[in-house]
């Protein structure tokens, strides 16, 4: 079984931010070819689900990461962090081998 999970930090702050977006819009969690590494997060918003989407509920919140994604992200956990330097999601992801100092590529 694939699992994933946020801090509740990382849930307050996709709450903050939903609330800017368009009603009944999802936090979207994806895995994609490229950066520094080989393969970099990307957060966003969509108003529709794909049909590869699992949906996961967290801190009453609904986010969706795609199957592919998933495959990537098993038994991680998405972080915020809110230091001096400047407010960030991070990752902390078991599967990755490698991470680039810009904290959204990873390889496995």
């Amino acid at each position: 079984m694939n699992n994933f999970s946020l801090s509740k930090n990382a849930a307050e702050r996709i709450k903050f931010l939903l609330n800017k977006e368009k009603p009944n819009s999802f936090f979207r969690i994806s895995v994609l070819g490229g950066g520094c590494s080989g393969f970099q997060y990307e957060f966003s918003f969509s108003k529709d689900k794909n049909k590869d989407d699992v949906i996961f509920k967290d801190y009453g919140i609904s986010y969706l990461i795609d199957e592919t994604s998933l495959s990537f992200l098993s038994g991680s956990k998405l972080e915020f962090v809110d230091e001096l330097g400047g407010s960030y999601f991070s990752i902390n992801n078991p599967n990755a081998t490698a991470n680039c100092g810009c904290g959204t590529s990873f390889s496995i």
